[in-house]
């Protein structure tokens, strides 16, 4: 009975890595583990860098909701710090956000905010505790018009900003077949990784995926096969998903603060420099 109730005691203890919305970071099975340092690899060779742009930007989708793609943006995130590169995982996926549910930390202020120009850079960037090299922009607060935010000039500032802090930009980015939010800021990415679950998705939402992405010129970086419930070693991608309607309304006054001058942005990051992660930044 007292073994019984120290390993549930531990159980309730797990951290963010072992939430209920999937394994991550260092709870990865060795399977799963050995997956993402091959796609890792397969990334770095594929974008390589140079003395006049020394850091990667990369984006993680896929076509339909419910496939993985935060899990799967979260722990190559993840892998990528462990080789030793400061890495900025951002939720883009502004109108319904995971990244900050699946490693318990705030969601606001975020990515909309610092579009919006409502805070500063140090304000948004949350150090995550899965690895010290790992930072975190949460989403921020929903704002009514999403596309419309990662479309603006204002966001290749925020990613040029971010390049003088960061080795590799991720961002975790909404199912291309259900809004235009990943597409509108395509132009500003290396290349994209697109996650496909399998007996999931369908093969002509896959086409049409592929028909978008080619249309405006993406690299695919590749594939990520996301095989489910994989009982052997337990990694899970939970799918709890959706998109249309949303419960709580837009905040009327969103825009209300909107710095509109076209001066220096906000943008401080240090490469040096460092943060909690209990929602300091990096300043």
């Amino acid at each position: 009975m007292k073994s019984n109730s120290v390993n549930k005691k531990k159980k309730d203890n797990r951290s963010a890595e072992s939430s209920t919305y999937g394994i991550i970071g260092s709870n990865m099975s060795f399977a799963a583990s050995e997956a993402f340092k091959v796609l890792r690899t397969n990334l770095m060779f594929s974008i390589p860098t140079s003395e006049e742009k020394d850091y990667r930007v990369i984006g993680v989708t896929s076509s339909l909701k419910g496939e993985g793609k935060s899990t799967t943006a979260i722990n190559l995130a993840y892998t990528v710090a462990q080789s030793g590169q400061r890495v900025v995982l951002i939720d883009a996926d502004m109108r319904l956000p995971a990244i900050n549910r699946r490693l318990q930390i705030r969601q606001s202020p975020g990515l909309s905010n610092l579009l919006a120009r409502l805070c500063k850079a140090n304000d948004s960037v949350v150090q995550s505790t899965l690895h010290e090299n790992l930072y975190v922009i949460p989403a921020g607060d929903i704002p009514p018009n999403p596309a419309e935010l990662l479309g603006s000039s204002y966001t290749e500032a925020v990613i040029k900003a971010l390049s003088a802090a960061f080795d590799c930009i991720i961002f975790d980015l909404p199912p291309i077949s259900s809004v235009a939010d990943g597409l509108v800021i395509s132009n500003l990415l290396d290349g994209m990784v697109v996650v496909v679950r399998q007996d999931y998705c369908d093969t002509a939402s896959l086409a049409e995926t592929m028909r978008q992405l080619e249309f405006l010129k993406v690299k695919i970086l590749g594939f990520v096969l996301n095989c489910g419930d994989t009982s052997d070693n337990k990694y899970k991608y939970k799918n709890r998903y959706g998109y249309g309607y949303y419960k709580k309304p837009y905040r009327n006054d969103y825009y209300s603060e909107y710095k509109a001058d076209k001066g220096e942005p906000m943008l401080a990051f240090d490469k040096n420099s460092s943060s909690d992660a209990d929602g300091g930044g990096v300043v």
